[in-house]
């Protein structure tokens, strides 16, 4: 953007880079104000801010009728997010999501289609590239004119955006992901395990705005965990943080009572955890009893899976995302009975608002942060 500007002085860039920050951060701004932030002149913040407006990247807001004071009124300026775009895709065990979204992160375009677990690699990657070429045009933009696209996957991400290992997806060990996108699509790809989006989510749009240390329980087709630790989320020595694996007690013990709730009632229906999980809930939201011990049961066993977590690490906040945040009002008291009998400080516990979005969000958000990486540098 503002590099490509081959005689401008290094200075020149350096002051327009934060005039450009500022905007960014900001609402509105004067020249004044943009002056003493950037601590330049005043002259040279004109000049600068009227080469932003010519390339795009600023704008002038007109005056507010009725609202002139005497003299001359004060110009003002505003960034102008439309300027850019991103695209956040994630990549689940049934579907695939993407957004696309301006540079101050607000939503133009949301996509899905649903995909099958057991496809090829090559398939689920033909099925990434199709869905951001059919989201940015729904934006009204080609793929080309975005600035990134960030993507969140299940499984162990290592820092060049290689699937390291997956239990979930077939055929998604070993796949070169941020390669593979970026050779199919003609911008710059960064990926990430699809929890510490979801916690970045939440930190940057949801409930843990705001906190610092954070354990995020992703509740859907499997049981994902995101940590924020300091305001950044934990990646651990091999970037597995987040992938909870095979428990001893079973993956799936917590679920155990809900389980035997959906059996009980109808014993010839085959449902997965997460279904039986929902086949309770909906039926204490009718004035079932047994239903509604079963989900608090539920709950409880989620808050004692929680505890060898939230013990050591000792958290402010720990939401319950994914899947099963709209039944949080449920299953948010249990947890938190189970935090004040064994915790020595028990955190905040507080549902998703966000939802199963949370990991595309957070996936625009790791786009954003490459885009802001090039348009501040």
């Amino acid at each position: 953007m503002l590099q490509q500007s081959g005689d401008a002085s290094l200075l020149r860039r350096l002051n327009s880079a934060a005039i450009l920050r500022l905007l960014r951060d900001a609402e509105v701004l004067t020249l004044s104000e943009l002056a003493r932030g950037a601590r330049v002149s005043r002259p040279t913040v004109e000049a600068i801010v009227e080469e932003l407006v010519t390339e795009g990247w600023a704008e002038e807001c007109p005056d507010e009728p009725g609202d002139r004071p005497r003299g001359r009124p004060a110009r003002r300026f505003r960034f102008r997010a439309s300027a850019g775009h991103v695209v956040g895709v994630s990549i689940g065990h049934t579907s695939v999501q993407a957004m696309v979204a301006d540079l101050n992160g607000t939503i133009v375009a949301v996509q899905a289609m649903p995909i099958s677990p057991g496809v090829r690699a090559a398939d689920r990657l033909a099925a990434v590239g199709d869905l951001v070429t059919t989201v940015t045009a729904q934006a009204g933009l080609a793929v080309h004119e975005v600035a990134a696209v960030g993507v969140g996957t299940t499984g162990v991400v290592d820092g060049e955006g290689r699937v390291v290992k997956s239990v979930v997806l077939s055929d998604w060990t070993g796949v070169p992901l941020q390669a593979e996108l970026a050779a199919r699509l003609p911008v710059p790809v960064v990926v990430e395990n699809d929890m510490r989006l979801a916690v970045i989510a939440e930190h940057w749009r949801g409930v843990a705005q705001g906190y610092r240390d954070v354990v995020y329980l992703y509740t859907g087709t499997r049981l994902g965990l995101g940590l924020l630790i300091g305001g950044v989320p934990y990646r651990g020595a091999h970037a597995a943080s987040g992938e909870i694996g095979q428990m001893p007690t079973g993956t799936w013990a917590a679920f155990k009572a809900v389980t035997d709730y959906a059996m009980s009632v109808e014993p010839g229906e085959l449902r997965s955890p997460l279904d039986c999980a929902r086949f309770a809930i909906e039926r204490a939201r009718r004035g079932d009893a047994k239903a509604s011990d079963a989900v608090r049961e539920f709950g409880a066993g989620l808050g004692e899976s929680l505890i060898t977590i939230v013990n050591p690490l000792d958290p402010e906040l720990v939401v319950i995302g994914g899947s099963l945040s709209p039944a949080g009002d449920l299953l948010v008291g249990p947890v938190k009975e189970v935090f004040d009998e064994i915790c020595l400080y028990p955190p905040l516990v507080v549902a998703s608002e966000l939802g199963s979005e949370s990991i595309t969000l957070g996936a625009v958000r790791l786009a954003l942060n490459h885009a802001d990486k090039v348009l501040f540098s």
